[in-house]
């Protein structure tokens, strides 16, 4: 045999051996990194911890591995009507811990369609045209029961048109400004049986209308801007009067003539800081400092704020409970829709009213090399709500195609919500759904319930309420259910054990929530299920404020009544999860189980 040949031969049968014995070790190493399918006993709450049996015995745990893929369904939602009249016309609302949502609307019109009942004194005010005091007995606040769909009406005396708010960690719903002797108010409605609203006026530095409260790590709320309000201030202690306003020249910076920066989209971030987006541009503020930490891309394609009227909200924060330092935790914002910059002036002046952007933007604002990943979404859309879905999907619903906020500035409603999945292949992210046949326009609103029904109402294109129009006062409520609602997923829907379940939770401890699957054959796999964490927001004008949803990653453990046990460790960071109330949900496979009620304090 030729020599060269003889050396090639060689060569190959040497590398041929090492093949074989690094492939050995590799399989040997991959066998040693399989885990021990030896359980241990999950420590629970000592109220039921005894209910849980040992492994070996009757249990079965749930061992480590992959999960299954969401279920899929052909159900695009349903429509249904809760109430033909509920009285007044959802300009602002906030969902309370006690299951009820306090809805309010501006005092200027002096005219709704629920009047105080017998014994519930009117409210005077000073009519300018007849010059002097008289009496307004239609209520312009009242709270609406999700359980029974019944109201019952509240006062309101200084005027909160176009405020804004938050819940505070102990349930408290606070209000800032509003309009004329709104202004300066600030309000706090705490939520008990038989509560109304508390007023204060002259507590703010500064008129706060249009403006945006947002909820710090340490549980203050700050509120930020408002027509003509170029600064920020903290919300006052009780009764008090806030120490002073910030000047803040971004505000002004981001004014057109026709402002489009009014309710900025302000979001809280994983090291502390506020996201700020006003028009088209947006950075990360110490409000603490007032200091300009960080200053991000410029979004293209118009105006993306009031009156424009975009949406915005955070997507869905995962939850790792081995990181140590907040600032690490990856924070993406969404901004999408609104108009261009002379639309308002356009419909103003001409009442031509031009298309609503398409446009859907992403950017991780923790990342060093931020910027913007645009999408299309299926239609154009103005004063439309973003809201965060309990499985981690997000909806957009509400609003008009074209046009613009402000009284009649805008036509061609958007009747259609359309489902937008964040961790799909772009391109393939929205779902179209079934439409309402109900326009809401201007000051419409909507809120994630516990059920994961969506809880739609208002809209008032007008100066008053008007009964007949192309647009007439909306005080009719319906309920929204999404694809996860689908009737053929009922018995892949948890049930959570409200009673064995902790709903006091301190931050990076764990806790417990017990559950069951209406299909008691099911096996779980140790993947299938997640912990949701919802803060449920204030919601006007198309934007939902201090809305975010945690994502927590449990240890199923079955009993062997066919109850599930799922343990994980809550948020560490405040900045992350904000001290209050949040409404968890238990999702197998995108189907969320009803809500919870749980708060999470130091």
């Amino acid at each position: 045999m030729d020599p060269t040949m003889t050396r090639f031969y060689k060569v190959l049968l040497f590398l041929t051996v090492l093949f074989l014995v690094v492939n050995a070790n590799e399989d040997k190493n991959r066998d040693r990194e399989k885990p021990n399918k030896v359980f241990h006993k999950i420590p629970g709450h000592p109220q039921y911890t005894k209910r849980f049996t040992q492994p070996g015995t009757a249990q079965s745990a749930v061992m480590d591995g992959g999960g299954l893929p969401n279920y899929e369904t052909n159900f695009l939602g349903s429509w249904e009507l809760l109430s033909p009249d509920s009285g007044v016309s959802a300009m602002q609302i906030q969902l309370m811990p006690d299951n009820t949502i306090n809805v309010y609307d501006a005092t200027v019109y002096r005219v709704s369609r629920l009047r105080y009942p017998p014994g519930m004194p009117c409210v005077q005010f000073h009519d300018a045209n007849l010059k002097r005091n008289v009496d307004d007995c239609f209520a312009h606040a009242m709270e609406y029961n999700i359980l029974t769909n019944q109201v019952r009406a509240l006062t309101v005396k200084t005027d909160p048109w176009c405020s804004c708010g938050g819940l505070t960690a102990d349930g408290t719903l606070l209000v800032a400004g509003g309009f004329a002797d709104g202004g300066k108010t600030s309000r706090y409605y705490f939520g008990c049986k038989n509560c109304d609203w508390k007023e204060y006026p002259e507590t703010l530095r500064e008129a706060r209308w249009y403006a945006t409260q947002t909820l710090l790590s340490n549980g203050e709320y700050i509120v930020m801007g408002g027509r003509r309000s170029f600064s920020y201030e903290f919300f006052p202690k009780e009764g008090q009067v806030t120490e002073k306003p910030y000047f803040f020249p971004f505000l002004y910076e981001t004014s057109d003539i026709d402002e489009n920066n009014l309710y900025p989209f302000v979001h809280l971030s994983s090291d502390g800081n506020l996201f700020v987006f006003a028009n088209n541009r947006s950075l990360l503020l110490d409000p603490m400092k007032n200091k300009v930490l960080r200053i991000f891309p410029v979004l293209p394609g118009g105006s993306r704020n009031y009156p424009a009227s975009g949406m915005s909200a955070i997507l869905p924060i995962i939850i790792d409970p081995a990181e140590t330092i907040s600032a690490r935790v990856h924070v993406e914002v969404m901004v999408c829709g609104g108009n261009t910059h002379d639309s308002f002036n356009i419909a103003e002046r001409t009442k031509q009213f031009l298309p609503a952007l398409r446009d859907c933007n992403r950017m991780v604002i923790t990342k060093r090399s931020a910027k913007w990943v645009r999408e299309e979404m299926p239609s154009g859309r103005t004063m439309g709500d973003l809201l965060i879905l309990p499985n981690g999907q997000l909806l957009f619903i509400n609003g008009a195609q074209k046009g613009t906020s402000a009284w009649w500035d805008a036509d061609d409603p958007n009747f259609t919500p359309v489902l937008y999945t964040p961790e799909k292949p772009l391109g393939q992210r929205f779902q179209v759904l079934n439409p309402t046949q109900i326009a809401r326009m201007y000051h419409s609103t909507s809120a994630v319930l516990p059920s994961g029904k969506i809880w739609v109402a208002g809209s008032n294109t007008h100066d008053t309420y008007r009964e007949k129009d192309k647009f007439p006062t909306e005080t009719r409520v319906e309920a929204f259910s999404p694809p996860y609602l689908d009737p053929n997923l009922a018995a892949v829907r948890p049930k959570i054990i409200v009673e064995s379940s902790v709903k006091w939770l301190s931050y990076g401890n764990n806790f417990d929530t017990v559950f069951k699957m209406p299909d008691v054959n099911l096996k779980l796999g140790p993947k299938d299920v997640k912990l949701t964490m919802y803060f449920p927001p204030f919601t006007t004008h198309g934007y939902s404020m201090n809305q975010r949803l945690l994502v927590l990653a449990p240890t199923i453990v079955q009993n062997a009544d066919g109850t599930y046990k799922a343990t994980v460790k809550a948020p560490t960071f405040p900045q992350v999860s904000p001290p209050g109330y949040y409404v968890l949900f238990v999702v197998h496979r995108g189907v969320p189980s009803e809500g919870m009620w749980v708060n999470i304090l130091p």
